[in-house]
């Protein structure tokens, strides 16, 4: 009788702790729930739907917006290239062109990167143009993505549904990302065609640019011409796949104005012959192409030799961005290429190049930070 009382003492008492754990349970499963739906419902990186409820495409973290914008938005044509892509204005385009632009960027605008975001953006869409802004070095790069090795979040990218936790129950998304996005959605200063601009926090000018450029000490043996054909060889394959299978697809590949420092530093890393020479044969296997159209704005001296217009030796002011978007936009014959031209316009390159470290380059060496550790 003693054991029996003390059994329903115990269980009297154990009710309400277990009733406790239940409610607690039930709770907290629903508040994550709520939680996770919140984040779909606000979903700041793009990653299920466009935006929606009056939010703005607010895109200003392109390794985390960049692949749902491109799965997930309602476009006809892309911006395609680096950094210095970035500062283009959409409208822009979708002026000039009549048609609905969104960015495909990525940092280093490696080939390979590039083109996995063009494949991305095919899966649902159909494009009439895209401006593809062709670094020099990115043809000299390994033609491999490169998303996975430095960091991105691949769970944005893998399509896997089931490892989305790291997005939906992340602080930085909950008490970041979501309140950014509404914030500029509201007080309706964000424009939806400056996506990922960087420009408005920098400064262009000879001091900056200086400033960032660190020269090499010693001027390094050139290299063969066709000291990078492998990885060329590779990339250009991965260029004329894009151009091959998308017929109904105008591409504008273009070659943006690097300051003249940049190439400098080329010449005194033995880099310039090799360089030039993967452009002379990108362009060569790309021109003949009846959906493609190359200009070329490298050899602009008056642009390049200023370097008001840069804040390092690579990122021009959106000024230069405007420049080179209107001579496509007027489809400018003093910056297209042609069959005829082409190999004519790489080796003015070549002679201004030289004029560069001989010449243009020489009032400015001692404000130049020279590097003297690499001797």
């Amino acid at each position: 009788m003693h054991t029996a009382f003390t059994q329903q003492q115990t269980e009297t008492h154990s009710r309400p702790y277990n009733n406790f754990i239940k409610n607690f349970f039930t709770r907290s499963v629903l508040f994550l729930l709520l939680i996770g739906i919140f984040v779909v419902l606000a979903d700041p990186f793009f990653h299920y739907h466009k935006p929606w409820f009056g939010l703005k495409a607010v895109l200003t973290d392109k390794e985390y917006q960049c692949i749902g914008s491109l799965r997930n938005f309602s476009y006809d044509s892309l911006i395609v290239g680096s950094s210095v892509a970035e500062n283009y204005y959409n409208g822009w385009f979708n002026e000039g062109f009549n048609c609905n632009a969104i960015k495909a960027v990525r940092s280093y605008g490696a080939t390979a990167d590039l083109c996995y975001l063009l494949d991305a953006a095919y899966e649902k869409h159909g494009l009439k143009y895209i401006f593809y802004s062709m670094d020099t070095s990115s043809l000299a790069a390994d033609p491999i993505p490169t998303y996975e090795l430095t960091g991105c979040p691949m769970y944005l990218y893998d399509k896997n549904y089931f490892n989305d936790v790291e997005y939906l129950y992340n602080k930085g998304v909950l008490f970041e990302k979501i309140p950014y996005m509404i914030a500029q959605s509201l007080t309706g200063d964000y424009d939806e065609n400056d996506s990922y601009n960087w420009a408005q926090w920098k400064e262009f000018n000879q001091d900056m640019a200086l400033g960032l450029y660190i020269r090499k000490a010693e001027v390094a043996p050139m290299k063969e011409t066709a000291y990078y054909q492998e990885v060329l060889d590779a990339n250009i394959a991965l260029v004329k796949e894009q151009v091959e299978r998308h017929p109904e697809t105008r591409f504008f590949l273009f070659f943006p104005a690097y300051s003249m420092l940049f190439w400098d530093n080329l010449y005194r890393t033995g880099d310039l012959e090799a360089y030039l020479y993967n452009m002379e044969q990108a362009i060569g296997a790309l021109i003949s192409y009846d959906n493609v159209e190359i200009y070329y704005f490298q050899d602009e001296t008056e642009i390049i030799t200023n370097l008001d217009n840069y804040m390092d030796t690579l990122h021009f002011s959106p000024d230069i961005n405007h420049f080179m978007a209107n001579q496509m936009i007027a489809r400018n014959q003093a910056y297209k290429l042609t069959k005829e031209n082409y190999i004519d316009r790489i080796a003015n390159m070549r002679k201004l190049s030289y004029q560069i470290v001989n010449e243009y380059i020489l009032p400015y060496e001692g404000l130049i930070q020279v590097d003297y550790t690499q001797e």
